[in-house]
């Protein structure tokens, strides 16, 4: 499902425009990223949590000269921790048939 479908499906489910919707999650998002630069969590409790986490600066290998050393730097990437609800929900969908 891309950005277009969730909003076609949540403004199917709901009273307003798809606009709206859209205007909504652009919102949603906006704040969860400038939530996680000031290096604050966001908890959606039984769904999930957005945090920034550091990946320390580290040595690599250049794929195209494998005998070359690379410096990689330190970069700060998203992370997600998925909630109960959502692993919960998730497994009932895969529960094998005995």
């Amino acid at each position: 499902m891309n950005k277009a479908a969730l909003i076609e499906v949540v403004a199917s489910k709901t009273k307003l425009t798809k606009k709206q919707i859209e205007e909504v999650l652009e919102t949603m998002l906006d704040s969860i990223i400038e939530s996680l630069q000031k290096n604050e969590e966001v908890v959606l409790t039984g769904f999930g949590t957005f945090s920034a986490k550091i990946r320390h600066a580290r040595k690599g290998v250049n794929p195209q000269k494998p005998s070359e050393k690379i410096d990689i730097p330190e970069v700060i990437i998203p992370k997600f921790k998925s909630g109960k609800a959502l692993k919960d929900a998730l497994k009932k969908k895969e529960a094998p048939a005995a």
